[in-house]
């Protein structure tokens, strides 16, 4: 049989292979040859497949980097972020509408209720730019808020038991997660801190980081004193935010993970300016918490 040789590596048979490969650690790149290679922007159409449409988005995610945040105190915190970015391509390949999105852990030292104590909450926050076609500069800020719902109605139906039959019962509570996704007015800002603090004055009974027993007990207290549907949350929210000038436009999404039942319920609110948000929020599995 004829001796066969490979493209890339030795055959059996002994043979060389038809290609060499190697890689020159010496060679160095000068700006004439840089001049020489081959840039698939000079293409002709032809080198565009599928359809000939535009593209909302093309860009990169999660391109990570360790990111400079001013708190509310002024102080710098230094961040790993994960960075989209994205722009709008017409058909002819032309970028118009940039958008950029950064995501980070934001940590902020929060109190025990009763004992003292203090410890770092970290929230899911990200910053979005959006230049638009007409100059336009939006930015828009995405804070998530993890909280306790206790349930009126099993709260009720508890009380009832215990009065009625000398039954203990437990109302069913929760974790539970809001969304908020504002646009900030321009010419004002918000800081991460002012979000949380509208957040926590609304919904009252944000998870806690450090607890002891009288914390516990506090916290029990705390939600015995604010029962809450999720609709209620939506509503108490939506207090919260739309009175106040820095917050343009916003979004809110509930999700109660239900102890009771085996799915959630959810809510959607926002602010109701003419194109602006709309309560089409979907994204229900990126609440688990």
């Amino acid at each position: 049989m004829k001796k066969k040789s490979m493209y890339l590596h030795p055959s059996a048979d002994g043979l060389p292979p038809k290609m060499t490969r190697s890689f020159d650690p010496a060679f160095r790149s000068t700006p004439a040859y840089r001049a020489t290679l081959p840039d698939m922007m000079d293409a002709s159409r032809e080198a565009i497949l599928g359809a000939h449409v535009p593209l909302q988005q093309v860009g990169v995610h999660n391109f990570r980097l360790p990111l400079k945040y001013r708190t509310k105190a002024g102080e710098i915190l230094t961040l790993e972020s994960s960075v989209t970015g994205t722009v709008s391509l017409e058909a002819e390949k032309k970028g118009i509408n940039m958008s950029r999105i950064v995501r980070s852990s934001y940590p902020l030292l929060r109190p025990s209720l009763r004992s003292g104590l203090s410890g770092y909450q970290y929230y899911q926050v990200a910053f979005e730019g959006v230049m638009t076609r007409t100059g336009e500069y939006r930015r828009f800020i995405h804070f998530d808020f993890v909280y306790s719902s206790s349930c009126p109605c099993s709260a009720e139906l508890s009380e009832h038991a215990r009065e009625h039959r000398g039954s203990y019962g437990v109302p069913h509570s929760q974790r539970s997660k809001a969304r908020v996704i504002l646009e900030q007015a321009p010419g004002t800002k918000i800081a991460i801190e002012d979000i949380h603090a509208l957040c926590d004055g609304a919904l009252l009974t944000e998870t806690q980081v450090m607890v002891k027993r009288e914390d516990e007990q506090a916290f029990a207290e705390l939600n015995g004193a604010h029962l809450k549907f999720v609709e209620d949350a939506a509503r108490l929210l939506y207090g919260a935010f739309n009175p106040d000038k820095r917050v343009k436009d916003f979004l809110v999404a509930c999700s109660h993970l239900e102890s009771l039942h085996s799915h959630d319920a959810v809510s959607v609110v926002c602010k109701g300016v003419p194109g602006g948000f709309r309560a089409d929020f979907m994204d229900f599995d990126s609440l688990v918490c």
